[in-house]
């Protein structure tokens, strides 16, 4: 078997702690049962499953979106109880204010932070250039692409200088040709950066190329199946996606959630 499963959070410095974390919605749907994860510090997790799996769920849940039904979530080594300053969610329908400019939204975090003007501005300005959007600082959501309107949601989460980056689905609604863009873009990123990323996807491609750990979760209720270390293979983006060890972890991955699908 090409993929390694690994206790990766042993190695590194946790940022994220969940503990025997479970989510009942209504008393009747178990959607996540007895989690236990680490998140190692400067590196992407990425959450993979069957549909239904309680992949969103765990990703709010660490936001303070949503309160658990049973266990507990630490960020820092302080347990959470709600949304804070050192999570910023990316979410996959971009929520950015549509009467609002490039530069206000990417902005916006820090307003609400009561922040300068001047110096929210110029924070944003540096995550624009980040993210590719130099010269759309004055434009509005609705001239923009898919593409470029998330490229807005990521910029707008990394000028808060959250410590975790949660990001849910967040190329979904791209097309192939920009999704992998993105993707190209966010290794990138994470050099510059140095952040956390918690990061949803369906795609195993995306996670394999993307993470340094993906966490494989079972059918609903979510629990988890397997920890995978991502093969970090050099070379150009078309070199990476054509490795044998890429190619092996991806299938591996496959033939694992395939089982749930048969189930």
């Amino acid at each position: 078997m090409a993929a390694e499963t690994s206790d990766t959070s042993a190695k590194a410095e946790s940022i994220v702690e969940v503990r025997h974390l479970s989510k009942t919605y209504d008393g009747r749907v178990r959607a996540l049962e007895d989690i236990n994860l680490s998140f190692p510090k400067g590196q992407l997790t990425t959450l993979l499953g069957p549909s239904g799996c309680g992949k969103t769920t765990m990703l709010k849940i660490i936001a303070g979106l949503l309160e658990p039904s049973s266990g507990e979530v630490f960020v820092n080594g302080k347990k959470i109880t709600g949304p804070g300053p050192e999570r910023a969610f990316v979410f996959q329908d971009f929520a950015l204010m549509p009467w609002a400019t490039v530069l206000r939204n990417a902005a916006f975090g820090l307003e609400l932070r009561g922040m300068a003007k001047n110096e929210r501005n110029e924070i944003a300005r540096k995550y624009i250039a980040e993210v590719g959007l130099t010269g759309f600082e004055n434009s509005y959501p609705r001239e923009l692409s898919g593409g470029m309107r998330q490229r807005v949601g990521l910029a707008r989460a990394l000028a808060v200088n959250a410590d975790v980056l949660l990001m849910d689905e967040p190329f979904s609604a791209v097309d192939e040709q920009t999704r992998r863009k993105f993707q190209e873009d966010m290794l990138a990123l994470m050099e510059i950066e140095k952040k956390t990323f918690i990061f949803v996807t369906h795609s195993i491609e995306e996670a394999v190329y993307l993470s340094d750990q993906v966490v494989l979760l079972s059918r609903l209720p979510g629990k988890v199946s397997e920890i995978i270390k991502a093969p970090k293979a050099a070379g150009s983006p078309d070199e990476i996606r054509r490795d044998k060890v890429y190619l092996d972890t991806v299938e591996h991955i496959w033939q694992t959630l395939r089982k749930y699908l048969e189930e």
